[in-house]
């Protein structure tokens, strides 16, 4: 159990692809630190590992929107992201996909991955009662139902995002504990704007995310990853 005094200082980094994400949280929460990462994979690894070097926190966590593969989850419904994966990276012939880790070119168990995911041993799971989700980070958000139908297949995914496995990526190789919040705001492949409830699941995402600071900052669970 850490003393009063380890719990103040204890550094919390919260990242995200916009301001927009957290905004609200950020409102009444001015002394925490912040990284906007900017959308996509390339600049979240590079800011975050470069924030996490500068800064040396004690745990990061990702706070975002979501589109949803699955017909279990409502929008503006929070989880948190278990495992991830890269979910377009490896090669397309003859309009189809072959992930990386099932081609000869990559071991899938190579540190950090397991089995080609990249799964979050953290117990900072245990402080939550949010579902935990498989989610993969594609670069580019498309309307293709190939896109989506090669998705399903390869990695039977909850939900997708643009920056999770970003997280894990650095999370587990800087081996400092880290959690991916998520909130959806749409079902993937869905292009009209209209059916999007981005405004709803931005609401419900900060208030998790106090939520989950608050508990974490009140459990301190032991970390070891």
């Amino acid at each position: 159990m850490k003393t009063i005094a380890e719990i103040c200082t204890m550094r919390i980094l919260l990242t995200a692809a916009t301001k927009q994400e957290v905004e609200p949280y950020l409102i009444t929460n001015k002394t925490i630190d912040v990284l906007i990462t900017g959308v996509g994979v390339p600049t979240t690894l590079y800011h975050l590992q470069k924030s996490i070097l500068t800064l040396k926190p004690d745990i990061v966590i990702q706070a975002g929107i979501a589109g949803s593969f699955s017909n279990t989850l409502s929008m503006g419904q929070v989880v948190l992201v278990k495992q991830d994966a890269f979910g377009d990276i490896g090669m397309e012939e003859k309009k189809e996909f072959t992930p990386i880790f099932k081609s000869n070119f990559s071991n899938s168990n190579e540190f950090p991955f397991s089995d080609g995911w990249l799964t979050n041993p953290s117990k900072l799971f245990s402080v939550s009662k949010l579902n935990n989700v498989k989610a993969i980070t594609v670069n580019k958000v498309s309307d293709s139902e190939v896109q989506k139908h090669q998705s399903i297949i390869h990695f039977s995914p909850e939900i997708e995002t643009m920056e999770g496995a970003a997280l894990h990526f650095i999370g587990l190789y800087e081996n400092i504990p880290f959690i991916q919040l998520r909130s959806i705001s749409n079902i993937v492949g869905e292009r009209d704007k209209s059916k999007w409830k981005i405004k709803e699941a931005i609401s419900n995402l900060n208030k998790e995310l106090k939520i989950l600071i608050d508990l974490i900052k009140n459990e301190q669970p032991s970390e070891s990853n």
